[in-house]
């Protein structure tokens, strides 16, 4: 899953207000469900975490995971998407048990079916940095596509393709494609 952040609108609303209609710019989900008993075998240590989280998000046990994830930009005069970002789930630094606890601690009610969001996953290399405003360091520093075009931000008509999955000895676990295309907007 993905949301699309309008950034402009963002940076405008974001004093007073906080993020609020920036946030709600688009959302892609994938068509996959896998259960949380398939990444079993890909569970890894925890980040460790500095500061040290409250005591109510404190757990020892392993529950961050080994997920690769890749991100491309598909132009329209391309047949496969430019690969922008390489990513791993691992580079979180909270875990999925923390985020949930942290969501729910003021009296959000949580039901079977409900759909959370990590949130940027961004690693320690610039080709692992999830968001374009990371990416292009603010605008700053264009990426170059693999057709030549380049970009600061998304564009009108370009598709994000988003994929992930974890290899096993011999095996792997998809989470299918994730597709989302940006619409010019409705004057």
């Amino acid at each position: 899953m993905s949301c699309f952040v309008a950034r402009d609108i963002q940076k405008w609303e974001y004093v007073p207000l906080g993020p609020f209609l920036g946030k709600n710019f688009g959302t892609t989900i994938s068509p996959w469900v896998v259960p949380m008993q398939a990444l079993e075998p890909f569970k890894v240590a925890n980040p460790v975490q500095d500061p040290l989280p409250l005591p109510y998000l404190r757990h020892s046990d392993p529950y961050s995971f080994d997920i690769q994830l890749q991100v491309g930009i598909k132009t329209g005069g391309m047949k496969e998407p430019s690969i922008v970002c390489q990513s791993n789930y691992r580079n979180l630094y909270w875990t999925m048990k923390q985020q949930l606890t942290h969501h729910s601690v003021t009296g959000c009610n949580m039901r079977p079916g409900d759909l959370l969001a990590s949130g940027t996953i961004s690693g320690k290399t610039p080709d692992s940095f999830g968001s374009m405003l990371e990416l292009s360091w603010r605008g700053t520093k264009p990426l170059t596509l693999s057709d030549g075009s380049t970009r600061k931000f998304l564009a009108d008509g370009d598709e994000v393709v988003m994929t992930g999955h974890c290899q096993g000895d011999g095996h792997r676990v998809g989470f299918g494609q994730c597709h989302g295309q940006v619409l010019p907007a409705l004057v």
